[in-house]
């Protein structure tokens, strides 16, 4: 059985010192993900695995967000690196979601945004969600509604509304992602938005906001005045 040489074996040790003595924030990003892989994969530096994943996906949130095949496909990374990349990312997810639940949405819209951002702001795809709140704007369910373009072929107003009602939803908040990482709303989002709020006014439910999540931060239809 193979052991880390005794420079790896240092290095190790110096980045566990300084992670648990200063947390981190003393850790750059390549070390970060360094000294996770190192759980999964003991007897292996991981410095090279790091610095390629970091290379191939462009920073660390990249890294977490990736899918597991994607994953894979970087020399060095098995089912135990993808799989502890995943568990770190459902984790931070799990955090910020609680922060985004233990207060009505509209008072703690910032926890909300950190969550949106972490959770949809690299994915390859659009991906549509709708935010199911109650009379007292608590979130009850947080449910991915459409995978691809957003439109009204492909999100049906029709059945996000009846979700609502399904769910005892007092209001909504609709959220998709921009994988150029441009925020900006299109026409069809605009419209799309439109369409649900006329919908849902005629059975009493609200349309708080329709959040778009990019790389280069988000923009709120609601915020812009353009619902």
């Amino acid at each position: 059985m193979s052991v880390p040489d005794p420079e790896t074996a240092g290095h190790r040790a110096r980045l566990r010192k300084r992670l648990i003595e200063s947390g981190g924030d003393a850790l750059l990003d390549h070390e970060l993900l360094e000294f996770l892989l190192t759980l999964a994969i003991p007897r292996r530096d991981t410095k090279p695995i790091a610095k390629a994943l970091l290379r191939e996906f462009g920073g660390l949130a990249a890294v977490f967000t990736a899918d597991a095949e994607a994953l894979s496909r970087v020399d060095g990374v098995g089912e135990g690196a993808v799989s502890a990349i995943k568990i770190a990312q459902a984790a931070a997810l799990r955090l910020l979601r609680d922060q985004a639940s233990e207060r009505p949405v509209l008072a703690s819209w910032q926890a909300l945004l950190d969550y949106l951002r972490a959770d949809m702001a690299h994915h390859a795809i659009e991906r549509v969600r709708v935010l199911h709140l109650n009379s007292r704007n608590m979130l009850i369910r947080d449910e991915l509604v459409s995978q691809g373009t957003i439109d009204e072929s492909a999100v049906h107003v029709r059945e996000v509304i009846r979700r609502a009602i399904d769910l005892g939803s007092a209001a909504i908040i609709l959220v998709h992602n921009h994988p150029s990482g441009d925020p900006a709303p299109s026409r069809a989002d605009i419209e799309l938005t439109r369409h649900i709020i006329e919908a849902g006014r005629r059975l009493g439910i609200a349309v708080h906001d329709h959040v778009i999540i990019g790389t280069k931060g988000h923009a709120s239809l609601r915020a812009m005045g353009l619902i």
